[in-house]
């Protein structure tokens, strides 16, 4: 291929010569991205402590066969993802009290969902845009009752989190230590994988379900390479991931390319960083 061609296969993907006039238009995705911004960034300390880093990717297949069974069926993405997200949350909480038992029952569920998922959209008539999106994220069909019912959903498990935080962290750090102080660390996981559940829905509908770890995890990850102090984790983490999903709308505003692959490569090179500042530090 030619520097020529090179440039005009270039041209044709990315286009900024009408970028001032599509901001305005792209309100509501970027208010959705600063939204999962901010719960992927708090929710991400706790699963990467928890590790259940593997249990987020499979929640989001669940989450990927309920929307497809919701946009097959007709009753609407955001109740399909939500019951498939709950419904994987609370089967993982309620099966997998050990890391070994939960990473067996999400290797399980992985691939029925996806199944699941691609047969209803091989079932649906409708435009081929819709099944694309539910798969690699969606920048521009963010309608108002969407992102009201985005947010809300945001708000009620910030608020969850925020309530639960101190029990939480807890038993997060050390669980044994926990249980024998009193913490009920049983249904305190059952109500943190239901918050994770509503924050894995509501992320695919905007990253997708193939790459939703980038905004609940590879911020959190970057984050604890750099300190170990939690509050200091969760405000990185909340401030890499708004980079990552707030970036990515604004880069995928001017070119032909989904939003999912602009909001990975950012939170891949910032995971990046952060090793190369990690080894420097202690290389000193």
């Amino acid at each position: 291929m030619t520097a020529a061609e090179l440039s005009d296969y270039l041209s044709r993907i990315i286009d900024f010569s009408d970028y001032g006039e599509l901001l305005p238009l792209l309100r509501n995705s970027i208010i959705a991205c600063v939204a999962l911004g901010l719960v992927g960034g708090l929710i991400g300390v706790f699963v990467t402590m928890r590790d259940m880093a593997f249990a987020v990717h499979g929640i989001s297949e669940l989450s990927f066969a309920g929307a497809s069974a919701g946009l097959l069926l007709g009753i609407g993405v955001v109740p399909g993802s939500l019951i498939g997200s709950l419904l994987a949350a609370l089967a993982i909480g309620a099966l997998g009290s050990r890391a070994r038992d939960r990473n067996s029952i999400t290797a399980v569920l992985m691939p029925f969902g996806l199944g699941l998922g691609i047969l209803c959209l091989a079932l649906y008539q409708g435009r081929a845009a819709n099944k694309f999106g539910l798969l690699t994220g969606q920048i521009v069909a963010i309608d108002t009752p969407r992102i009201t019912s985005l947010v809300i959903i945001v708000v009620i498990v910030i608020v969850a989190l925020l309530a639960l935080w101190r029990p939480l962290l807890f038993a997060s750090t050390d669980p044994a230590v926990a249980a024998a102080r009193g913490v009920r660390t049983g249904a305190l996981s059952i109500a943190f994988m239901l918050l994770l559940g509503l924050a894995v829905a509501v992320s695919v509908q905007i990253v997708g379900a193939l790459l939703v770890l980038s905004l609940l995890v590879t911020p959190a990850a970057a984050a604890r390479w750099i300190t170990a102090s939690p509050l200091t984790m969760c405000l990185l983490s909340v401030v890499f991931a708004l980079t990552a999903s707030v970036g990515g709308v604004l880069l995928a505003a001017g070119s032909s390319v989904p939003i999912s692959p602009y909001i990975t490569t950012i939170s891949f090179l910032l995971y990046g960083v952060c090793r190369v500042v990690a080894r420097v530090r202690r290389s000193r």
